[in-house]
Protein backbone atom coordinates (compact mmCIF):
# COMPACT_ATOMS: atom_id res chain seq x y z
CA UNK A 1 0.00 0.00 0.00
CA UNK A 2 1.07 3.56 -0.76
CA UNK A 3 -0.22 5.78 2.03
CA UNK A 4 -1.07 9.36 1.06
CA UNK A 5 -3.52 10.36 3.77
CA UNK A 6 -1.05 12.03 6.11
CA UNK A 7 -3.16 15.18 6.45
CA UNK A 8 -5.72 13.01 8.29
CA UNK A 9 -3.21 11.02 10.34
CA UNK A 10 0.34 9.82 9.79
CA UNK A 11 0.38 6.05 9.47
CA UNK A 12 4.13 5.71 9.00
CA UNK A 13 5.59 6.81 12.35
CA UNK A 14 9.25 6.82 13.34
CA UNK A 15 10.01 3.54 15.16
CA UNK A 16 10.85 5.48 18.33
CA UNK A 17 7.17 6.48 18.68
CA UNK A 18 5.89 2.92 18.98
CA UNK A 19 8.79 2.02 21.26
CA UNK A 20 7.97 4.93 23.58
CA UNK A 21 4.29 3.97 23.80
CA UNK A 22 5.07 0.33 24.58
CA UNK A 23 7.64 1.35 27.18
CA UNK A 24 5.13 3.72 28.78
CA UNK A 25 2.46 1.01 28.86
CA UNK A 26 4.86 -1.20 30.78
CA UNK A 27 6.16 1.38 33.24
CA UNK A 28 3.87 4.39 33.78
CA UNK A 29 1.44 4.87 36.61
CA UNK A 30 -0.86 7.88 37.04
CA UNK A 31 0.95 11.23 37.00
CA UNK A 32 0.33 13.40 40.09
CA UNK A 33 -1.56 10.55 41.75
CA UNK A 34 1.22 8.93 43.74
CA UNK A 35 4.75 9.28 45.14
CA UNK A 36 5.94 5.93 43.80
CA UNK A 37 8.25 5.51 40.81
CA UNK A 38 5.62 4.65 38.15
CA UNK A 39 3.60 7.79 38.98
CA UNK A 40 6.67 10.00 39.18
CA UNK A 41 8.05 8.62 35.90
CA UNK A 42 4.80 9.56 34.16
CA UNK A 43 4.87 13.04 35.72
CA UNK A 44 8.46 13.61 34.61
CA UNK A 45 7.64 12.52 31.07
CA UNK A 46 4.70 14.95 30.88
CA UNK A 47 7.00 17.78 31.93
CA UNK A 48 9.62 16.69 29.40
CA UNK A 49 6.94 16.71 26.69
CA UNK A 50 5.85 20.24 27.69
CA UNK A 51 9.45 21.40 27.48
CA UNK A 52 9.95 19.79 24.06
CA UNK A 53 6.75 21.32 22.65
CA UNK A 54 7.60 24.71 24.17
CA UNK A 55 10.96 24.55 22.41
CA UNK A 56 9.37 23.54 19.11
CA UNK A 57 6.82 26.36 19.16
CA UNK A 58 8.78 29.10 20.92
CA UNK A 59 6.75 29.12 24.14
CA UNK A 60 8.52 30.94 26.98
CA UNK A 61 6.94 28.94 29.80
CA UNK A 62 6.39 25.17 29.34
CA UNK A 63 3.67 25.30 32.00
CA UNK A 64 1.58 27.14 29.41
CA UNK A 65 1.63 24.02 27.20
CA UNK A 66 -1.70 22.32 27.90
CA UNK A 67 -2.52 18.81 26.74
CA UNK A 68 -5.85 17.87 25.15
CA UNK A 69 -7.10 14.79 23.28
CA UNK A 70 -6.85 16.54 19.89
CA UNK A 71 -6.91 19.91 18.16
CA UNK A 72 -10.72 19.96 18.19
CA UNK A 73 -10.85 20.03 21.99
CA UNK A 74 -7.95 22.50 22.06
CA UNK A 75 -9.76 24.85 19.67
CA UNK A 76 -12.98 24.62 21.65
CA UNK A 77 -11.07 25.61 24.79
CA UNK A 78 -9.21 28.44 23.05
CA UNK A 79 -12.30 29.87 21.33
CA UNK A 80 -14.27 29.76 24.58
CA UNK A 81 -11.99 32.49 25.94
CA UNK A 82 -12.77 35.02 23.19
CA UNK A 83 -14.71 38.12 24.16
CA UNK A 84 -16.47 40.07 21.41
CA UNK A 85 -16.79 39.65 17.66
CA UNK A 86 -14.66 37.02 15.87
CA UNK A 87 -13.04 37.25 12.45
CA UNK A 88 -12.27 33.94 10.76
CA UNK A 89 -11.99 32.64 7.19
CA UNK A 90 -13.59 30.27 4.71
CA UNK A 91 -10.42 28.17 4.80
CA UNK A 92 -11.23 26.83 8.26
CA UNK A 93 -11.90 23.28 9.36
CA UNK A 94 -15.16 22.51 11.16
CA UNK A 95 -13.13 22.32 14.38
CA UNK A 96 -12.93 26.11 14.11
CA UNK A 97 -16.22 26.82 12.36
CA UNK A 98 -18.60 24.86 14.56
CA UNK A 99 -17.42 26.33 17.89
CA UNK A 100 -17.70 29.78 16.31
CA UNK A 101 -21.16 29.05 14.89
CA UNK A 102 -22.23 27.85 18.34
CA UNK A 103 -20.90 31.00 19.95
CA UNK A 104 -22.20 33.50 17.34
CA UNK A 105 -21.10 37.07 16.50
CA UNK A 106 -18.59 36.41 13.74
CA UNK A 107 -17.50 37.41 10.24
CA UNK A 108 -16.12 34.88 7.75
CA UNK A 109 -13.62 36.27 5.25
CA UNK A 110 -13.99 34.50 1.87
CA UNK A 111 -11.14 32.87 -0.02
CA UNK A 112 -10.11 33.86 -3.53
CA UNK A 113 -10.19 31.53 -6.54
CA UNK A 114 -6.99 29.79 -5.39
CA UNK A 115 -8.24 29.33 -1.83
CA UNK A 116 -6.06 32.12 -0.44
CA UNK A 117 -6.89 34.85 2.10
CA UNK A 118 -4.85 38.03 2.45
CA UNK A 119 -4.00 39.87 5.64
CA UNK A 120 -5.65 42.94 4.10
CA UNK A 121 -8.95 41.06 3.72
CA UNK A 122 -8.79 39.98 7.35
CA UNK A 123 -7.99 43.56 8.40
CA UNK A 124 -11.01 44.86 6.50
CA UNK A 125 -13.32 42.51 8.43
CA UNK A 126 -12.22 43.81 11.84
CA UNK A 127 -14.88 45.87 13.64
CA UNK A 128 -14.74 48.08 16.73
CA UNK A 129 -16.18 45.21 18.78
CA UNK A 130 -13.85 42.54 17.37
CA UNK A 131 -12.09 40.57 20.08
CA UNK A 132 -10.11 38.00 18.14
CA UNK A 133 -9.02 36.56 14.82
CA UNK A 134 -9.08 32.77 14.41
CA UNK A 135 -7.03 31.43 11.50
CA UNK A 136 -5.67 28.14 10.24
CA UNK A 137 -1.95 28.13 9.52
CA UNK A 138 -2.42 25.86 6.51
CA UNK A 139 -5.46 24.60 4.61
CA UNK A 140 -6.20 20.90 4.90
CA UNK A 141 -7.75 21.03 1.40
CA UNK A 142 -5.32 23.03 -0.74
CA UNK A 143 -2.06 23.02 1.23
CA UNK A 144 -2.04 26.83 1.06
CA UNK A 145 -0.10 28.41 3.93
CA UNK A 146 -1.49 31.57 5.51
CA UNK A 147 0.68 34.38 6.81
CA UNK A 148 0.25 34.02 10.56
CA UNK A 149 3.19 36.34 11.18
CA UNK A 150 1.57 39.33 9.47
CA UNK A 151 -1.87 38.52 10.91
CA UNK A 152 -0.31 38.23 14.36
CA UNK A 153 1.30 41.65 13.94
CA UNK A 154 -2.07 43.04 12.83
CA UNK A 155 -3.76 41.60 15.91
CA UNK A 156 -1.05 42.99 18.19
CA UNK A 157 -1.48 46.46 16.66
CA UNK A 158 -5.27 46.33 17.11
CA UNK A 159 -5.16 44.80 20.60
CA UNK A 160 -6.87 41.58 19.47
CA UNK A 161 -6.37 38.00 20.52
CA UNK A 162 -5.09 35.66 17.81
CA UNK A 163 -6.00 31.95 17.80
CA UNK A 164 -4.08 29.72 15.36
CA UNK A 165 -5.08 26.24 14.21
CA UNK A 166 -1.76 24.50 13.58
CA UNK A 167 -3.23 21.06 12.88
CA UNK A 168 -1.73 20.93 9.38
CA UNK A 169 1.52 22.80 10.06
CA UNK A 170 2.81 21.60 13.42
CA UNK A 171 5.82 19.39 12.71
CA UNK A 172 6.21 20.69 9.15
CA UNK A 173 6.63 24.46 9.38
CA UNK A 174 8.48 26.66 11.87
CA UNK A 175 6.11 28.33 14.33
CA UNK A 176 6.87 31.04 16.89
CA UNK A 177 4.33 32.02 19.52
CA UNK A 178 5.08 35.74 19.19
CA UNK A 179 1.75 37.63 18.85
CA UNK A 180 -0.22 34.35 19.11
CA UNK A 181 -2.67 34.08 22.00
CA UNK A 182 -3.37 30.36 21.59
CA UNK A 183 -1.74 27.85 19.26
CA UNK A 184 -3.80 24.66 18.87
CA UNK A 185 -2.21 21.46 17.61
CA UNK A 186 -2.92 17.78 17.21
CA UNK A 187 -0.38 15.04 17.81
CA UNK A 188 -1.41 12.40 15.29
CA UNK A 189 -0.54 14.23 12.06
CA UNK A 190 2.91 15.64 11.32
CA UNK A 191 4.06 15.51 14.94
CA UNK A 192 4.02 11.70 14.44
CA UNK A 193 2.27 11.04 17.75
CA UNK A 194 -0.55 8.59 18.46
CA UNK A 195 -4.19 9.49 17.99
CA UNK A 196 -5.73 10.99 21.12
CA UNK A 197 -2.92 13.48 21.69
CA UNK A 198 -2.73 17.21 21.13
CA UNK A 199 -3.10 20.46 23.00
CA UNK A 200 -2.71 24.20 23.01
CA UNK A 201 0.06 26.63 23.83
CA UNK A 202 -1.04 29.84 25.52
CA UNK A 203 0.51 33.26 25.17
CA UNK A 204 1.32 35.20 28.35
CA UNK A 205 -1.88 37.28 28.29
CA UNK A 206 -4.49 34.74 27.21
CA UNK A 207 -6.35 32.52 29.63
CA UNK A 208 -9.55 30.69 28.53
CA UNK A 209 -11.76 28.90 31.00
CA UNK A 210 -11.74 25.12 31.17
CA UNK A 211 -14.57 23.29 29.45
CA UNK A 212 -14.53 20.70 32.22
CA UNK A 213 -13.38 20.34 35.83
CA UNK A 214 -12.69 17.37 38.08
CA UNK A 215 -9.75 15.46 39.46
CA UNK A 216 -6.31 17.06 39.43
CA UNK A 217 -4.31 14.99 41.88
CA UNK A 218 -4.00 17.85 44.39
CA UNK A 219 -6.13 20.46 46.23
CA UNK A 220 -8.68 17.67 46.55
CA UNK A 221 -10.58 19.33 49.42
CA UNK A 222 -11.20 22.52 47.42
CA UNK A 223 -14.62 22.84 45.83
CA UNK A 224 -13.12 24.63 42.84
CA UNK A 225 -10.72 23.18 40.31
CA UNK A 226 -7.11 24.38 40.69
CA UNK A 227 -6.52 27.68 38.92
CA UNK A 228 -2.85 27.39 38.03
CA UNK A 229 -1.71 26.23 34.59
CA UNK A 230 -1.56 23.64 33.18
CA UNK A 231 -3.81 21.96 35.77
CA UNK A 232 -6.55 24.56 35.27
CA UNK A 233 -7.23 23.21 31.77
CA UNK A 234 -6.28 19.55 32.30
CA UNK A 235 -8.92 17.93 34.51
CA UNK A 236 -8.65 14.17 34.85
CA UNK A 237 -5.98 11.60 34.10
CA UNK A 238 -3.65 12.52 31.27
CA UNK A 239 -3.02 10.21 28.31
CA UNK A 240 0.55 9.62 29.44
CA UNK A 241 0.99 6.57 27.20
CA UNK A 242 0.01 8.55 24.11
CA UNK A 243 1.93 11.66 25.14
CA UNK A 244 5.05 9.51 25.55
CA UNK A 245 4.68 8.68 21.85
CA UNK A 246 4.06 12.34 21.04
CA UNK A 247 7.25 13.29 22.89
CA UNK A 248 9.17 10.71 20.86
CA UNK A 249 7.70 12.16 17.66
CA UNK A 250 8.74 15.69 18.62
CA UNK A 251 12.23 14.49 19.51
CA UNK A 252 12.46 12.77 16.12
CA UNK A 253 11.49 16.04 14.42
CA UNK A 254 14.04 18.00 16.42
CA UNK A 255 16.83 15.54 15.62
CA UNK A 256 15.91 15.19 11.93
CA UNK A 257 15.13 18.86 11.36
CA UNK A 258 11.86 20.57 10.43
CA UNK A 259 13.24 21.79 7.11
CA UNK A 260 14.46 18.32 6.15
CA UNK A 261 11.09 16.73 6.90
CA UNK A 262 9.11 19.46 5.12
CA UNK A 263 11.39 19.70 2.10
CA UNK A 264 11.27 15.97 1.41
CA UNK A 265 7.48 15.79 1.60
CA UNK A 266 7.14 19.05 -0.34
CA UNK A 267 9.35 17.67 -3.11
CA UNK A 268 7.04 14.70 -3.64
CA UNK A 269 3.88 16.86 -3.55
CA UNK A 270 5.29 19.31 -6.12
CA UNK A 271 6.51 16.46 -8.35
CA UNK A 272 3.06 14.91 -8.20
CA UNK A 273 1.29 18.18 -9.03
CA UNK A 274 3.72 18.94 -11.86
CA UNK A 275 3.18 15.46 -13.34
CA UNK A 276 -0.57 16.11 -13.55
CA UNK A 277 -0.59 19.79 -14.50
CA UNK A 278 -1.37 19.23 -18.18
CA UNK A 279 -3.40 16.01 -18.03
CA UNK A 280 -6.83 16.43 -19.70
CA UNK A 281 -9.71 15.98 -17.29
CA UNK A 282 -7.63 16.52 -14.14
CA UNK A 283 -8.27 19.72 -12.17
CA UNK A 284 -5.90 20.73 -9.38
CA UNK A 285 -6.78 23.16 -6.58
CA UNK A 286 -4.85 25.69 -4.55
CA UNK A 287 -1.89 27.97 -5.13
CA UNK A 288 0.49 25.30 -6.38
CA UNK A 289 3.13 27.86 -7.36
CA UNK A 290 3.42 29.36 -3.87
CA UNK A 291 6.97 29.14 -2.48
CA UNK A 292 5.71 27.80 0.86
CA UNK A 293 3.07 25.07 1.02
CA UNK A 294 2.21 22.00 3.03
CA UNK A 295 2.55 18.73 1.05
CA UNK A 296 -1.09 18.45 -0.03
CA UNK A 297 -2.47 18.18 -3.56
CA UNK A 298 -6.23 18.06 -4.04
CA UNK A 299 -7.86 17.32 -7.37
CA UNK A 300 -10.85 15.99 -9.23
CA UNK A 301 -11.08 13.88 -12.36
CA UNK A 302 -13.76 14.79 -14.88
CA UNK A 303 -16.49 12.17 -15.04
CA UNK A 304 -15.84 10.78 -11.56
CA UNK A 305 -17.17 11.57 -8.13
CA UNK A 306 -14.31 12.12 -5.66
CA UNK A 307 -15.35 9.04 -3.67
CA UNK A 308 -15.19 6.90 -6.83
CA UNK A 309 -11.62 8.05 -7.48
CA UNK A 310 -10.51 7.24 -3.94
CA UNK A 311 -12.14 3.81 -4.10
CA UNK A 312 -10.61 2.96 -7.47
CA UNK A 313 -7.17 4.13 -6.42
CA UNK A 314 -7.22 1.84 -3.40
CA UNK A 315 -8.89 -1.18 -5.00
CA UNK A 316 -6.91 -1.15 -8.27
CA UNK A 317 -3.59 0.35 -7.20
CA UNK A 318 -3.33 0.08 -3.40
CA UNK A 319 -3.19 3.86 -2.96
CA UNK A 320 -4.77 5.32 0.20
CA UNK A 321 -6.12 8.86 -0.16
CA UNK A 322 -9.02 10.91 1.24
CA UNK A 323 -12.14 11.96 -0.65
CA UNK A 324 -15.01 14.26 0.27
CA UNK A 325 -15.24 17.68 1.87
CA UNK A 326 -12.45 17.07 4.42
CA UNK A 327 -14.51 18.84 7.14
CA UNK A 328 -13.84 22.12 5.30
CA UNK A 329 -17.21 22.95 3.72
CA UNK A 330 -16.68 26.66 3.09
CA UNK A 331 -13.47 26.05 1.13
CA UNK A 332 -15.35 23.62 -1.08
CA UNK A 333 -18.24 26.06 -1.44
CA UNK A 334 -15.81 28.76 -2.52
CA UNK A 335 -14.18 26.48 -5.07
CA UNK A 336 -17.67 25.35 -6.21
CA UNK A 337 -17.01 21.73 -5.33
CA UNK A 338 -19.02 19.03 -3.63
CA UNK A 339 -15.81 17.21 -2.76
CA UNK A 340 -12.23 16.60 -3.81
CA UNK A 341 -9.58 13.88 -3.74
CA UNK A 342 -6.72 14.77 -1.38
CA UNK A 343 -3.20 13.37 -1.70
CA UNK A 344 -1.14 14.28 1.36
CA UNK A 345 2.52 13.32 1.38
CA UNK A 346 5.03 12.45 4.08
CA UNK A 347 8.80 12.50 4.01
CA UNK A 348 8.51 8.72 4.35
CA UNK A 349 7.12 8.55 0.80
CA UNK A 350 9.46 8.09 -2.16
CA UNK A 351 9.95 9.35 -5.71
CA UNK A 352 8.97 5.95 -7.09
CA UNK A 353 5.71 5.98 -5.13
CA UNK A 354 4.96 9.52 -6.26
CA UNK A 355 5.39 8.73 -9.95
CA UNK A 356 3.39 5.51 -9.61
CA UNK A 357 0.48 7.45 -8.08
CA UNK A 358 0.68 10.08 -10.82
CA UNK A 359 0.52 7.35 -13.44
CA UNK A 360 -2.50 5.82 -11.71
CA UNK A 361 -4.35 9.16 -11.77
CA UNK A 362 -3.46 9.59 -15.44
CA UNK A 363 -4.82 6.11 -16.17
CA UNK A 364 -8.11 6.91 -14.48
CA UNK A 365 -8.37 10.21 -16.32
CA UNK A 366 -7.72 8.47 -19.65
CA UNK A 367 -10.44 5.89 -18.99
CA UNK A 368 -13.20 8.32 -17.97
Amino acid sequence: MIYLDNAATTLQKPPCVKEAVVRAMDTFGNASRGAHAPALDALRMLMEARIALASLFGVDDPMRVVFAPNATVALNIAISGIRGHIVTTAAEHNSVLRPIYKRGNYTIVPCDSLGCVSTEAISSAIRPDTGAVVLTHASNVTGNVFDIQSVGELCAERGLDFIVDASQSAGLLPIEMKNISALCFTGHKSLFGPQGTGGLCLGPNYRPESLYVGGSGHHSFDSKHPGELPDALEAGTQNAHGIAGLLAGVQYIQSTGLSTIHNQADTWARLFAHSLADIPGVTLYGDLAAPLRTPIVSLNIQGYDSAQVATLLFEKYGIAVRAGAHCAPLMHDGLKLSGSVRFSFSHFNTREETLFVADAVCALAASR
